[in-house]
């Protein structure tokens, strides 16, 4: 049902994702990736189409994560609330994090964004989606481009990308970001 609500609403945020974290990579197969606030796995389809191959998936909910196991693009599953508090992930366990929709109303928050650096190797890349309008309308993200240049004058990523896109969803414009972690 969420998966056709999202086919309807015309929601492009995972493939224009995926395909940014795609170009900034070279042989796909063996990156490590966490798609975090994963639902039920539309990053994750995107990826696998792209020859991605070793991608996990982050999820507060376990029935979003229950969905995402049908698609069988996923490797494990890791169901954990995404927010200031420490995820239960190694430091630089990942070569890659991609994420769209994650701060939609009510979901993750701008106060994240260290534990996305931290789980990340040094040289990968974060790469985000959201509606660009959420930038000035959701509580949780209205200091989110604040917060990104505040840990890239701290030295801990270097923004590769910015890129605003039509029709993410429901006809409103999308913005991408593409991330290097330092």
């Amino acid at each position: 049902m969420y998966d056709k609500d999202m086919e309807t609403d015309g929601y492009t945020g995972p493939g224009k994702v995926a395909n940014v974290l795609a170009e900034s990579q070279g042989d796909r197969r063996d990156i490590r990736v966490l798609d975090v606030a994963a639902g039920t796995g539309l990053c994750g389809e995107e990826l696998s189409k792209l020859d991605f191959c070793n991608v996990d998936a982050l999820d507060a909910s376990q029935d979003m994560l229950d969905v995402a196991k049908t698609k069988n693009v996923y490797k494990n599953f890791i169901k954990e609330f995404l927010g200031s508090n420490r995820l239960g992930i190694d430091d630089d366990s990942y070569d890659a994090v991609i994420g769209s929709g994650l701060f939609a109303t009510g979901h993750v928050k701008s106060d994240c964004l260290e534990q996305l650096i931290r789980i990340v190797k040094p040289g990968g890349a974060i790469c985000l989606a959201i509606r660009e309008n959420r930038l000035q309308t959701n509580e949780g993200c209205k200091d989110l481009e604040s917060r990104m240049a505040a840990l890239q004058s701290e030295g801990l990523w270097q923004q590769v990308s910015r890129e605003i896109f039509p029709a993410y969803s429901s006809g409103d414009d999308g913005v991408v970001y593409l991330y290097t972690v330092l």
